[in-house]
């Protein structure tokens, strides 16, 4: 009897605990207070750049920066600097970062294997978060990510940018308006000559700059690589290929201008067909997508060893919806090519311009008020579960079939 109060008792004082953690973790934000972020990862993403862009605007400064890679660190310190006249802390191991109570929020730009671990730690140490494309690799600890942001209320932007383009809403507003009709399907060829890979590669990396078992995390551990480290997008175990990295700003750009939310079905084939070398991402892959409560098929494909024939289509019965200009931020164009219909669209017809605030912008004065950003964590998992559907068909050669219940996939 006695053991039993004892538990109930601890039970409850932890339950307490949590609370009062919960609670003191939703710091309000006046309009004079200054919000303070913590920089995850500095490399060649420039988020570290567009805080700096917007850090007057909206009241925030840049406290601490923790990177892997000492040169990495140092730059980022000095850009800093020299923006704010004030020396941010360094870290190497992004839990000493997490641990500072005088951080509000993180801005996680890692390599693709970490995302979620440090979104999950993020939201348990009662810190908002923006985090870089994609959001996981796996369904395990996508689930685990996403449901610590929403227990601790904390506010995320996943980092597909192009939905906060004026482009991107001019194109949403025009599709749910009924303006393409019932859309048919979406379709994404993006090639290039060279793997994006190649570039990161390329930098020199000297194993004393770096924290290499920071850098694997739970990743099997192996001896220090330069290439692995430099060139990790390249490597399956840091980043699937370019259907978990192109791919994510289509399939979200999908989501985002038809409404559609997960797909139901995937088929993948691909390999490495042109750049045969140590990296174990494929050069060339081929997805389909299967939105049965939409009605439409979505196909994405990238071809390293040519850049010839890249577009980015929308098919509906009225007509096409054209977004391959490669700026993004020019207008798409609409027409109605291909149409027998009576109402398909009219010579001349154009997108509406629409105003829209950038995306690092939209969701540093979500830190302030509280509203959900433009692509928020229920966008990142969308988009995730896309990404590791056609990982997993690519890799068992079989149909993947999703499951929105369990939150889980299957062969089928």
């Amino acid at each position: 009897m006695e053991d039993s109060k004892l538990n109930r008792r601890k039970f409850l004082n932890q339950s307490l605990i949590t609370s009062i953690t919960a609670i003191s973790s939703r710091r309000m934000f006046g309009a004079n207070d200054r919000v303070s972020i913590g920089i995850i990862g500095c490399g060649a993403r420039n988020l570290l750049k567009e805080v700096l862009e917007f850090s007057q605007d909206t009241n925030v400064e840049v406290t601490a920066v923790c990177d892997t890679w000492r040169q990495q660190r140092e730059k980022a310190v000095a850009m800093i600097k020299e923006a704010s006249g004030k020396e941010p802390q360094q870290f190497v191991h992004y839990q000493d970062l997490l641990a500072m109570k005088g951080v509000d929020a993180v801005v996680i730009g890692t390599p693709d294997h970490q995302h979620c671990r440090m979104l999950t730690a993020a939201a348990r140490a009662g810190k908002d978060a923006y985090v870089e494309k994609p959001l996981a690799m796996e369904m395990k600890e996508l689930i685990e990510a996403v449901d610590s942001v929403k227990r601790y209320q904390r506010i995320v932007q996943c980092g597909t940018q192009v939905r906060s383009y004026p482009s991107a809403a001019a194109a949403r507003a025009f599709v749910t308006s009924g303006g393409l009709g019932r859309i048919l399907k979406v379709e994404q060829s993006r090639n290039s000559y060279r793997p994006y890979w190649h570039q990161y590669g390329e930098r020199p990396v000297r194993e004393s700059d770096v924290d290499w078992k920071a850098f694997l995390m739970h990743r099997k551990y192996r001896p220090f690589d330069a290439d692995q480290y430099a060139g990790w997008f390249g490597y399956r175990e840091f980043s699937r290929g370019p259907h978990s990295n192109l791919m994510v700003h289509f399939i979200d750009l999908v989501h985002y201008i038809t409404g559609a939310t997960v797909p139901k079905r995937a088929v993948t084939l691909g390999g490495t067909y042109r750049w045969k070398d140590a990296r174990t991402a494929p050069d060339s892959i081929e997805t389909i997508f299967e939105y049965p409560d939409e009605g439409f098929l979505v196909r994405y494909n990238t071809t390293f060893g040519t850049s010839a024939g890249s577009y980015l289509k929308f098919f509906g019965t009225r007509g096409v919806l054209d977004a391959s200009r490669w700026s993004w931020t020019e207008p798409f164009q609409v027409s109605g090519e291909g149409s027998g219909e009576p109402d398909r669209i009219e010579p001349g017809t154009g997108l509406p311009t629409l105003e829209s605030t950038p995306h690092m912008k939209n969701w540093l004065e979500c830190l302030r008020n509280r509203k959900p950003p433009n692509a928020p964590i229920e966008a990142g998992y969308a988009h995730s579960v896309a990404v590791i559907m056609a990982d997993e068909a690519y890799v068992r050669g079989a149909r993947m079939v999703y499951d929105p219940v369990k939150r889980s996939m299957r062969q089928g």
